[in-house]
């Protein structure tokens, strides 16, 4: 295992750090940085190394993953005296893998050319329990000896990993997904609301249609969540609102019209500004109940 390439890890949130620590089960060694000491000391306790800084983080990485919440958090760690670029090694790959505009990794890319260091736009789909299991979706954007040198790690925190295209495009694949996830959730939300107020039994409701064309990931993965009510964070809805920014933002770019989207861009908005946004995006059901004079 000592020929493994030597990771730095900047991000380590409900998703970055079940991910860095599926790459240290992997048999990778990994230094990482975030700005929560107890996440430092959940690192450390997986047999990672704690870093007090990017600089010494990335100091001696072939390979840095960035795992953050938006493009300002990349931009962030990325740039500037005390970022990346100014301490990795020439000829290291950064991979960023936090779901963030085209536009950024594209601008990313050009700057990480600039100082020798070669850069993948690697967002992912799964949520919390994808990360903990490994199976993730891995969209990834950028040249393909990049993405052939890191599809080993990429293995190791996924299942389903494909090139979609240049710098950027990963970015895209990925807001697609979360148009399509957001419209997914909202419509489980109302089909539980509408079943419950007819009497059905909402298990066996949701175990049938799980079974048939109306089953989805989305529904298995929800289902408890809808049954118990159960919104405590894989994916908070402040991120999927960043999200639903960014595709009805690159959609008007491209002029593709997502009315449907639009809708449920403005239902996690809500949401969001209820006070909600702290909690699963599978919370949309609450606003589903709101609208339909429920009691939440």
């Amino acid at each position: 295992m000592t020929d493994l390439p030597k990771i730095a890890w900047i991000g380590l949130g409900i998703m970055g750090s079940p991910m860095s620590e599926n790459l240290i089960k992997a048999g990778y060694s990994v230094t990482g940085h975030t700005l929560e000491r107890a996440k430092l000391d959940r690192l450390a306790a997986a047999g990672g190394t704690a870093a007090g800084s990017i600089a010494e983080a990335v100091a001696d990485a072939d390979v840095i993953v960035t795992m953050v919440p938006a493009s300002p958090q990349v931009e962030a760690v990325a740039y500037g005296p005390d970022g990346i670029l100014a301490h990795a090694r020439p000829g290291s790959l950064l991979i960023d893998m936090s779901s963030i505009t085209p536009q950024t990794s594209v601008d990313l890319a050009k700057a990480g050319a600039e100082k020798g260091i070669r850069v993948l736009d690697a967002p992912v789909s799964g949520g919390e329990a994808g990360a903990v299991e490994a199976v993730l979706s891995i969209m990834v954007g950028g040249e393909r000896a990049d993405f052939d040198a890191a599809k080993p790690l990429f293995e190791a925190l996924g299942k389903t990993i494909v090139l979609c295209g240049p710098h950027g495009a990963g970015q895209t694949v990925k807001a697609a997904n979360q148009l399509i996830v957001a419209v997914n959730i909202q419509a489980c939300a109302e089909a539980v609301v509408f079943l419950e107020k007819s009497g059905v039994d909402l298990g066996a409701a949701l175990d049938v249609l799980g079974g048939g064309l109306a089953g989805s990931t989305v529904l298995s993965r929800k289902k408890d969540n809808f049954l118990k009510r159960d919104f405590k964070p894989g994916f908070r809805i402040d991120l999927h609102h960043k999200d639903m920014g960014i595709v009805t933002d690159a959609a008007r770019n491209v002029g593709a019209a997502l009315p449907v989207g639009a809708v449920v861009a403005q239902l996690v908005a809500s949401l969001r500004a209820q006070g909600d946004g702290g909690l699963d995006h599978s919370a949309l059901l609450r606003s589903v109940e709101r609208l339909s004079g429920g009691q939440v």
